[in-house]
């Protein structure tokens, strides 16, 4: 997926809770309603996570350096999983607080007719955030479905963006519900479980995005389907005995470090084992151009009785320098 459609997103999510924000917090202070208090809260975390997203984008395209070899593709997990706990600690808590103290107040919200305004202004700012998410999150689909490409994806900002914004439309829904019920049914708790519902939804957004990041951070490799097509491009080369091992990490949601240990025939020696590492190398980086960083170990099959093998291969991309 195209960066610069998950930078878009990015940064229509940031103006769009920015100014949604302000709406809320305005219609929240003259109706006294918590669930649209939650709402605001909702808004200015989600502005703070914006930022904090758009930080990580930033960061995860620095080039790489002395000190991190293979770049700072990792920073976009982070600043992801960091997002995921403000939403769980600030969005889901202060929600659910807000709600309880608002039920134990038993004060009654005022409906009026400039705060249903304000909600309807919000959901249309809202929409038009999502429909951003929403393209960029096709763009990652590639025929796959919600959850499969949650899963799946190696770009946490594509669904984390769809998330928020689908959150903050499904608890704009809780927020009119809760005014309208609560003003006309004289009822001040339904405002305040409308508000403690924002809450546990914000709460089972965030838990998603934790899970999803922390297994990124950790070092998530390529799907299994991939991993087949591979062993069998290079067991295609002549020469190729065996493939002891593969092994592959993201580095980044563009970037992939793979890792090969095979071993050629008896018969293979020097110069040719380095001429098949140069053409498998050419290979699979023409087929899957993610794979910025390939390493091959080698050794002839008759060195397996002696433990010492024939050749080394140099790496296919210098540690931290993509290939073209």
């Amino acid at each position: 997926m195209a960066a610069g459609e998950t930078r878009s997103a990015v940064l229509a999510a940031i103006s769009g809770n920015l100014l949604i924000a302000a709406a809320k917090a305005a219609a929240a202070a003259f109706s006294g309603s918590a669930s649209l208090l939650a709402e605001a809260i909702h808004s200015v975390v989600d502005t703070g996570n914006g930022a904090l997203m758009l930080y990580g984008l930033r960061r995860s395209r620095k080039p790489a350096d002395r000190q991190h070899p293979f770049g700072y593709g990792h920073e976009l997990y982070f600043w992801t999983l960091v997002v995921g706990i403000l939403i769980f600690a600030l969005g889901g808590g202060m929600s659910i607080v807000t709600g309880v103290l608002h039920i134990r107040s038993g004060a009654v919200a005022e409906a009026s007719g400039w705060n249903y305004a304000v909600i309807v202004a919000a959901m249309a700012f809202e929409g038009s955030t999502w429909w951003f998410g929403l393209r960029a999150f096709r763009a990652e689909r590639r025929g796959r479905g919600v959850v499969d490409t949650i899963r799946g994806t190696k770009n946490p900002a594509t669904f984390a963006v769809l998330l928020e914004d689908s959150a903050a439309l499904a608890g704009l829904v809780f927020a009119l519900a809760g005014l309208y019920l609560s003003a006309a049914l004289g009822e001040p708790w339904i405002d305040g479980a409308c508000s403690i519902a924002i809450g546990l939804l914000l709460c089972v957004v965030a838990l998603v995005m934790v899970y999803e990041s922390k297994g990124l951070i950790v070092g998530e490799g390529v799907e299994p389907a991939t991993l087949e097509r591979l062993r069998e491009l290079v067991l295609a080369q002549p020469g190729v005995e065996c493939v002891d091992r593969m092994l592959t990490m993201y580095l980044g949601p563009e970037e992939i470090l793979l890792a090969v240990e095979l071993r050629f025939r008896a018969e293979i020696h020097g110069r040719e084992i380095r001429r098949t590492v140069t053409r498998l190398r050419e290979t699979i980086r023409a087929r899957y151009p993610r794979f910025k960083h390939i390493f091959f170990g080698t050794a002839a099959t008759g060195a397996r009785s002696s433990g010492r093998p024939s050749s080394a291969a140099r790496p296919a991309a210098a540690p931290g320098r993509s290939a073209r």
